[in-house]
């Protein structure tokens, strides 16, 4: 087993079995208008929404979250099949351990496997581009045979990390090389600590067909390496880890940056119902991402990780209902009152609702 697999199972257990949640991606402050007579028919509302050139039922992530180790070969199978059933996207944890273990191929290759049809997509870090290149990311698209390919920042991980990759130069012309070269769609994401508005402009430059906001809210991937390093007694990687706990851009604050200079926005970083997702997406997002809620689920089952979709999806199409949105596009233009902490976030960074 490599480095890289036996990393991945630490990061599974650390997650299921720790605290290592935060508050604040700012959807607390934000709020939709209430229509009292919506003039729609609830049955008739249509969640489905046009990614990356595939239709999803509801514009629903299945955000990156394993692979690597056998362990997390069942997991990968339980929430592809769901994806499948459910008509959502799904993603996979990072791929270096499968680039670099024969061994570790099964834990990824079998989303396919149990998603034929559904929209599924690769993971590979920014840092790691340089060393694969181009011929590299495509291997690891047909590893899952992806219809799109994320390639994931996550500095302030690795620079918490004791064995982490901090060196963080020409990620950007990697990633505009990718871009104009990979066979499939790139989707760039953060993975807990948001964009802001000029890097977001700084990918659509690059030719990025979606990016992932993935803003502060829920796992702090800096409080999973304070864990990680506090078992093996890195005293200074620890306090790193929990210095930074709390650090980045709330997650509805990033949507809305995020949305200013790209047409396909996910937001993910906290969310936790279709409310969060309707709310994201009255903000400007394509789709909502979920990583935590669907771990502990997928350990039981392909049925379990279905129910959490949806109860997500009755959660959003009854918010749809109630702001008179009969169709995803219509919820883009509802009406959105952003107030306290995180308007004055949003104004700050130029981007508040009536900017």
């Amino acid at each position: 087993m490599s480095d890289t697999s036996g990393r991945k199972d630490d990061h599974i257990r650390i997650v299921n079995e720790e605290d290592v949640e935060v508050s604040g991606t700012g959807f607390a402050d934000v709020s939709l208008l209430h229509e009292a007579l919506p003039e729609i028919d609830r049955d008739a509302v249509d969640a489905s929404v046009d990614f990356l050139g595939a239709e999803l039922d509801a514009p629903i992530v299945i955000e990156s979250m394993t692979g690597g180790h056998p362990n997390t070969t069942e997991l990968n199978r339980a929430l592809a099949a769901a994806a499948q059933e459910t008509g959502v996207a799904m993603g996979v944890g990072s791929q270096r351990a499968g680039l670099e273990d024969d061994d570790a191929l099964e834990s990824y290759a079998v989303v396919r496997e149990a998603a034929p049809d559904a929209f599924l997509y690769g993971n590979i870090g920014a840092a790691q581009l340089a060393e694969y290149g181009v011929a590299g990311v495509e291997r690891a698209v047909e590893m899952i045979d992806a219809d799109a390919m994320a390639i994931h920042c996550n500095f302030l991980q690795e620079a918490v990390q004791p064995e982490g990759d901090v060196d963080a130069r020409d990620c950007l012309e990697w990633i505009e090389r990718v871009t104009e070269d990979l066979s499939v769609p790139v989707v760039v994401k953060e993975t807990g600590n948001g964009f802001t508005r000029s890097t977001a402009e700084r990918l659509a430059d690059a030719g990025v067909d979606a990016v992932d906001v993935a803003g502060k809210g829920g796992t702090t991937w800096s409080g999973v390496e304070a864990h990680r390093a506090r078992a093996i007694d890195a005293d200074r990687e620890e306090r790193l880890g929990e210095l930074f706990r709390e650090w980045g851009i709330p997650t509805a604050v990033s949507t809305a940056a995020a949305n200013r200079v790209h047409d396909c926005v996910v937001a993910s970083g906290g969310i936790r119902s279709g409310l969060d997702i309707a709310k994201a997406i009255a903000l400007g997002a394509r789709a909502g991402g979920l990583a935590k809620p669907f771990l502990k689920p997928a350990g039981r089952g392909t049925d379990a990780v279905v129910r959490v979709v949806e109860d997500l999806i009755a959660e959003l199409e009854t918010a749809m209902f109630v702001t008179g949105s009969a169709d995803v596009a219509a919820l883009r233009e509802a009406d959105v009152v952003v107030t306290g902490r995180t308007r004055e976030y949003m104004a700050q960074c130029g981007v508040a609702p009536s900017d």
